[in-house]
């Protein structure tokens, strides 16, 4: 297959990726999406919504009360504003990326506990058989009454072991 015919059949088929780097360049997905979750985890802590918190109390009080030479943010706090869209614009995407990994693991998880299940079910239903294939074979045979009377000997035998002169259980 030639390579204008690999790359014109990628085109069609979205489910899978082209060949070949487009540019040149190569990013690794899964790097970019563990990068993705650890953005993902740190914006979604307490910590983080604390240390902005004071980061913006500090911007506002400074560009409002400071001296007017030091402010860096004279214009009604413009750039605050600016810096709140780049990160919102940055983190939606992330976060999304990140939930999308971890329901993929989940699902993989789930399939994986849906296979155990099976194997657990199926060795149990072999086990079953095994049971009841024993027990009608015990049924059908003399052994249900050789085993019946050794347990009757063996009662009675660890009865009067439990019992002494002096009363008290052995």
């Amino acid at each position: 297959m030639s390579v204008f015919n690999r790359r014109r059949r990628s085109t069609r088929d979205l489910s899978t990726p082209r060949y070949g780097d487009r540019f040149g360049s190569y990013y690794d997905p899964e790097g970019f999406g563990r990068f993705s979750e650890r953005i993902a985890h740190t914006i979604g802590t307490a910590r983080f919504l604390v240390i902005q918190t004071v980061v913006v109390a500090f911007w506002i009080t400074w560009n409002t009360l400071g001296p007017e030479s030091l402010r860096f943010d004279t214009t009604s706090l413009i750039l605050l504003n600016l810096v709140f869209s780049t990160q919102a614009a940055y983190a939606a995407p992330l976060i999304l990326l990140a939930e999308t990994r971890q329901a993929d693991r989940d699902r993989a998880e789930a399939n994986e506990d849906r296979r155990r299940g099976a194997d657990v079910k199926a060795d149990l239903d072999y086990l079953a058989r095994e049971m009841a294939s024993l027990r009608m074979r015990v049924v059908d045979s003399d052994d249900l009454a050789r085993v019946e009377a050794k347990l009757d000997r063996l009662l009675a035998i660890k009865e009067p072991a439990e019992t002494r002169e002096d009363g008290a259980p052995a």
